[in-house]
């Protein structure tokens, strides 16, 4: 079995779903990836897919295809990938065991990769 680098919740789905819906040009999912930024040190990156990118890493989650850069994997590891609306916001957000920090304005975070050791040892756990 392999191993999600990705999980989207139902709101994220049905957001890139709308996105696929509403773009003017053809669309069929959207790519995930991180750029250094900020005064943490990265930033998620989040753009359209008109075809896939060769090397990416690609997910298929409710019903929706998500792209993973291949710079971004490691660090994108076991995240939870959400959206969220509030009275003064709305966007994707992503719960990472990865990130270590953030900055204060919210703009970028601290991110870390992810220990291949480790996750290997939980999923033999689970697998007994």
């Amino acid at each position: 079995m392999a191993f999600a680098i990705m999980q989207l919740t139902d709101a994220a789905s049905e957001r890139i779903k709308e996105i696929i819906e509403d773009s003017d040009k053809p669309v069929i999912g959207v790519r995930v990836g991180v750029k250094n930024a900020g005064c943490a040190g990265m930033a998620y990156t989040l753009d359209y897919v008109t075809e896939p990118v060769a090397g990416d890493d690609h997910i298929q989650d409710k019903g929706v295809d998500v792209w993973v850069e291949p710079k971004a994997t490691l660090f994108l590891l076991g995240t939870v990938m959400d959206f969220e609306e509030t009275k003064m916001s709305s966007g994707f957000t992503f719960n990472n065991p990865n990130q270590e920090g953030a900055c204060g304005c919210g703009e970028s975070v601290q991110l870390k990769p992810a220990d291949l050791a480790e996750l290997a040892k939980a999923r033999a756990a689970t697998a007994v």
